[in-house]
């Protein structure tokens, strides 16, 4: 069954965590995405989940050179960053975006749907 990634884009120049939000807000997002997920899993099709830490504490290791190199800071400066995710299975794109426009209502937030590249079948 096909897999799908589910993003939640972020404003780079907030970088906003858990932590700097409201108590009273937060309680209330995470039981909004608590419900979410349960509602995923019941269905079997969460794959995987979590939320990052913003691009200002990113390590990008760079292995084009002889060497690997690590780096302070994010491999892409842009005015949105990945903020969360889920990855689902979901039988096909419409069923992807059906549960995205859940997530996105529960959360109030903007939701990008990415199919998962498949590994071609070998002749």
């Amino acid at each position: 069954m096909p897999q799908y990634f589910l993003s939640l884009p972020h404003d780079s120049e907030e970088e906003p965590t858990m932590a700097t939000m409201d108590p009273a807000e937060l309680e209330e997002t995470m039981a909004k995405a608590g419900k979410f997920l349960s509602d995923l899993q019941e269905r079997g099709a969460l794959m995987a989940a979590g939320g990052l830490q913003p691009p200002s504490t990113a390590k990008t290791v760079d292995g084009t050179g002889d060497a690997p190199v690590v780096n302070d800071g994010p491999f892409v400066e842009a005015a949105e960053y990945l903020g969360g995710f889920w990855v689902i299975e979901a039988e096909h794109e419409e069923a992807a975006l059906e549960w995205a426009k859940q997530g996105a209502e529960a959360l109030g937030a903007r939701i990008e749907v990415r199919a998962l590249q498949e590994v071609p079948e070998q002749p």
